[in-house]
């Protein structure tokens, strides 16, 4: 049997003098759609369909969910196949499927175009063209702006391109309501803002290989004191939209108290990073953001379900 590449740069060009494996494992193609990504994009937009006003047959809901979930995939399976050089210099991403050897990289952009297009084309034919233009544009961006365009180039790529994340829930509110409405916006804007002390957390943790690599995240171009202050700032915001679902009758007011508990928390988090360089700090607070924004989308999820239990 022949062996595959032993280095990121021969699984790059795909060759070795014996050539590609040809039983690669099934799990190595599965985790080019990023599972972990995809979860969390799977539970934000049902919460945005379920906390939506209206109703959707659950036939169609599940359709639904399922579209986004392999449009998520789409865009983690393109940016691994563009970002394949990359990956193979990074000690987080060295052992992806690509530059690991165990996928050809040709057979992630077939894998991610396929699924870009059917599931597209199975949310407008079933669903709604909105919501499927949104999940084509949502692709789009990932892929192209923020993968081969913005990461590159921008401090702000982790900014800008946190919008890619950001559609999912306003995808499956257009999906219950055929409508963008300001309920949907709010989704968006939370995890928008979220997304940038979040990454910037973990990009604290890894200046230095994302210095080394020539990528410029933002502790790397404008320093580790200027990340911490705009980290602040950021969490101070999406703590303030975290509260708005429960001012305008997305969600009760003990959801408002919960939200506000937990922003008030994120925001201490941030506080606590700007004032000390423990490094222990930023990894709590990556920690904590991901718990933050799954118990939000939590709470919205059963109180949405439980709306339409009683409804």
């Amino acid at each position: 049997m022949s062996t595959a590449p032993t280095t990121g740069v021969d699984a790059i060009r795909g060759v070795t003098a014996q050539g590609w494996v040809g039983d690669t494992a099934v799990g190595d193609y599965f985790a080019l759609l990023k599972p972990r990504v995809m979860s969390l994009v799977v539970f934000t937009a049902l919460a945005g369909l379920v906390v939506a006003p209206g109703a959707i047959h659950p036939i169609l809901g599940f359709v639904a969910i399922l579209c986004i979930a392999c449009g998520a995939g789409a865009s983690g399976a393109l940016n691994m196949w563009y970002d394949a050089d990359l990956d193979a210099r990074m000690a987080r991403t060295a052992n992806r499927p690509i530059p690991a050897g165990r996928v050809p990289r040709e057979d992630a952009l077939i894998l991610g175009i396929s699924l870009s297009v059917a599931s597209v084309a199975l949310l407008g034919v079933a669903i709604d063209w909105t919501a499927a233009g949104l999940l084509a544009f949502t692709i789009f961006f990932y892929a192209v702006v923020y993968s081969m365009w913005l990461k590159r180039r921008t401090p702000q790529n982790i900014v800008i391109g946190g919008a890619a994340g950001a559609f999912p829930p306003m995808i499956g509110w257009v999906a219950a309501t055929h409508s963008i409405d300001f309920g949907s916006v709010v989704l968006f804007l939370l995890i928008f803002l979220w997304t940038p002390p979040h990454f910037w957390a973990l990009a604290l943790l890894k200046s230095e290989e994302y210095a080394k690599n020539g990528i410029p995240m933002m502790p790397v171009v404008k320093g580790v004191r200027r990340t911490k202050i705009e980290m602040v700032i950021y969490s101070v915001l999406v703590a303030a939209i975290g509260v708005v679902p429960s001012f305008i009758g997305m969600a009760s007011i003990a959801y408002g108290v919960a939200a506000g508990l937990l922003g008030t928390a994120f925001v201490a988090f941030s506080l606590i990073v700007l004032r000390t360089t423990d490094p222990v700090w930023p990894r709590r607070m990556y920690g904590f953001s991901i718990l933050y924004l799954l118990l939000l989308f939590a709470f919205l999820l059963v109180e949405g379900s439980a709306q339409s239990v009683v409804a």
